[in-house]
């Protein structure tokens, strides 16, 4: 009988060991997108022919010169982007593409980013919308509206769910300060949905000369915790002086203020 219980009980703290060094583990992350990097995201040549497949489905009416425009068109609709429009004063252009399946699982489909270049649009409107559309071989499946968002950065699949997402990133730079926001997004079913947004992961003030200036960048990377669900997200910041060669401290982590 003692030994029943002398071998229960190794049983047992053998059992409390493997659980206690499992969680002492430290999580493995995989690195999503580093911004103190440049991206090395593979971008396509855009011809001519597919700028004029794809923008004739996508406007009714366009110009394809900005000295076209109409300089009086009137500004003041309350939403002059959308109503430049809606008149056909845009001068649209493809930036950029990236395929895989976006809308649904096994679907063979190519996304685009559109600057949509309304005419006369100043630097308070970003100088025009951004839009992203898909298309399913000549087939546009989707056309949304990309929040001011111009760059495709990666494209994954981090829930596995066989449809992919992609982390899109929106840019400006005011008076020697360049600011980059980024998010993860998903176009299911046609319909844009933020999965996370990582606010500001740029933040660049070195061509402004401002005493203090210094180049601020995150880091983001996930760590799975349950296979079929979106990972968790991750944020370090860094920060550097400006200097040819960047020498990054981390600074803190989540969002950057």
């Amino acid at each position: 009988m003692k030994t029943i219980f002398l071998l229960l009980a190794i049983i047992v703290c053998c059992s409390v060991s493997v659980i206690a060094q499992r969680q002492r583990q430290p999580v493995t992350r995989e690195v999503l997108v580093d911004f103190r990097r440049d991206s090395t995201e593979r971008k396509y040549k855009i011809s001519n022919v597919t700028q004029r497949q794809v923008l004739s489905k996508l406007f009714r009416r366009y110009l394809t010169d900005e000295a076209r425009c109409d300089r009086d068109f009137s500004r003041n609709d309350n939403d002059y982007l959308a109503a430049a429009r809606r008149a056909g004063q845009v001068v649209p252009s493809v930036a950029e593409l990236v395929t895989g399946s976006f809308t649904a699982p096994g679907r063979s489909e190519t996304a685009y980013v559109i600057y949509v270049n309304e005419c006369n649009a100043s630097h308070a409107d970003n100088f025009g919308s951004k839009r992203v559309a898909i298309f399913s071989g000549q087939e546009l499946v989707a056309d949304v509206d990309a929040d001011f968002k111009g760059s495709f950065v990666r494209k994954t699949d981090l829930d596995g769910d066989g449809v992919d997402e992609l982390l899109m990133t929106g840019g400006d730079m005011s008076q020697g300060v360049l600011m980059e926001i980024a998010s993860l997004v998903e176009f299911r079913n046609g319909r844009r949905r933020v999965i996370e947004d990582f606010g500001t992961v740029v933040e660049d003030s070195c061509a402004s000369g401002f005493p203090g200036s210094s180049s601020k960048a995150s880091a983001i990377s996930y760590s799975v915790t349950e296979p079929g669900k979106m990972p968790k997200m991750h944020i370090d910041n860094y920060e550097s002086p400006c200097r040819n060669v960047k020498r990054w401290k981390l600074v803190g982590t989540g969002k950057m203020q």
